[in-house]
């Protein structure tokens, strides 16, 4: 197949768009991205990129970058313009530098939704099915992290969705908890299937590099310091806990938070327990989940957040390592359900302390239990192979359709 995927996303950025690309090159299909210039989280634009159309190679994927202007401090404004120069710069330049043939559009919908917009000028060009991806519900995600409050705009914002929505030809979703939401607003025939994030191929080979992490019981913590992952909770259990000198938080990343979480973590005096380690490329964070006792995970409480699974989840499982969590709906039900660790409802500062105290007293092979149900359980419900299998079906019976309809008129 030749496949031309659409992501504002790609490597250097750390996203599984990178790994789903190179794995279907991997089995011998062509395949295209078109993108932008790689600047998250840090808001600024990579080293060695600049502002104009730039072409390159990524384990076999043929990378076709796009201007935009950098999301900045992620305030709403630069955002805005982050979202919309991309989708712009896309429309405006993709039909010349996509001229090659295609089979299908494969588009990667984290934030924001109107990655979408090139998608659909490209499939009327070429005549092509889309198939949409979806890892963030919009609008509902935009009012959850209070990006936008205002109600004219999300109605706004969620007429552009159905219109969207309306235009692919099948959608996947990386949460059940998705369906309703999006039966609301695409048409019948995009037939929504589950196609959740799968275990990344380096997390079952993790080895301790050189750093170590701090001596005593490591809680760890790996993603987006962002707004939605809600430190407030996290900082305030911390302080709730920093009596007991052997649990150490170490935190793996960055975002437009960080600079609040350092404040508060010299404001509370939590210096010698909160450990902020900064960004590190994916390969290496299996590394640093070995040296874990527990791994975190949490979102703030909102019913937009209580649908949705983050990634994290699976990578924490497919290291074996035990997760505590503070999460609402699909995100902590599935931890239960595989029994991979503990989680408390979202922002409930007391829960989350003592969900982390029970398993700092827990003997560590029970811990480790944990750990290998997780483990268990991702290799049979998310193995890369599998979920690739299932895309290729997808995408083989999509493509067959649309020559049929072509064949027909």
């Amino acid at each position: 197949m030749r496949v031309l995927i659409v992501s504002q996303y790609f490597w250097p950025e750390n996203f599984r768009i990178n790994d789903l690309a190179s794995g279907l090159a991997e089995r011998g299909h062509e395949v295209t991205v078109l993108t932008g210039m790689p600047n998250y989280p840090e808001g600024k634009i990579f080293a060695g990129y600049g502002f104009w159309i730039r072409q390159e190679e990524y384990k076999g994927v043929k990378v076709i970058r796009v201007p935009l202007i950098s999301r900045g401090n992620g305030r709403s404004l630069r955002l805005i313009a982050n979202y919309m120069s991309f989708a712009l710069s896309a429309c405006l330049f993709g039909p010349i530098l996509c001229r090659a043939k295609s089979d299908l559009i494969f588009v990667c919908q984290l934030s924001p939704v109107t990655v979408g917009l090139p998608a659909l000028l490209l499939k009327k060009i070429k005549r092509i099915p889309i198939m949409f991806w979806i890892l963030d519900l919009w609008p509902e995600s935009l009012s959850a992290t209070g990006a936008i409050n205002s109600k004219s705009i999300l109605k706004v914002v969620d007429n552009l969705v159905r219109y969207i929505y309306r235009g692919c030809d099948k959608i996947l979703m990386s949460s059940q908890g998705f369906i309703t939401s999006i039966l609301a607003k695409a048409s019948k025939s995009a037939n929504p299937d589950y196609f959740p994030n799968w275990q990344e191929p380096e997390y079952s080979m993790a080895k301790i590099i050189p750093e170590n992490l701090p001596e005593g019981f490591r809680i760890v913590f790996a993603g987006n310091i962002g707004s939605a992952q809600n430190f407030e909770t996290i900082i305030s259990v911390a302080e709730k806990l920093k009596g007991n000198l052997d649990i150490q938080w170490v935190i793996l990343g960055d975002g437009r938070c960080l600079e609040w979480v350092k404040e508060q973590v010299e404001l509370r005096n939590l210096s010698s327990s909160f450990h902020l380690k900064g960004r590190y490329p994916a390969e290496m964070m299996p590394s640093f989940f070995a040296q874990a006792d527990i791994m975190l995970v949490t979102l703030k409480r909102d019913p937009a957040f209580a649908l949705t699974v983050p990634g994290k989840i699976q990578s924490y499982m497919a290291c074996g390592r035990p997760i505590v969590a503070a999460l609402d709906g699909e995100g902590g039900r599935l931890i239960i359900e595989s029994g991979a660790g503990l989680s408390v409802s979202s922002e409930d500062v007391d829960a989350l302390a003592d969900a982390i105290m029970t398993m700092y007293h827990m003997p560590k092979d029970e811990r480790e239990a944990m750990g290998k149900n997780g483990k268990d359980y991702c290799e049979e419900n998310f193995d890369r192979d599998k979920l690739l299998n299932r895309l290729e079906v997808w995408m083989q019976e999509l493509i067959q359709e649309n020559n049929n309809n072509y064949s027909a008129l």
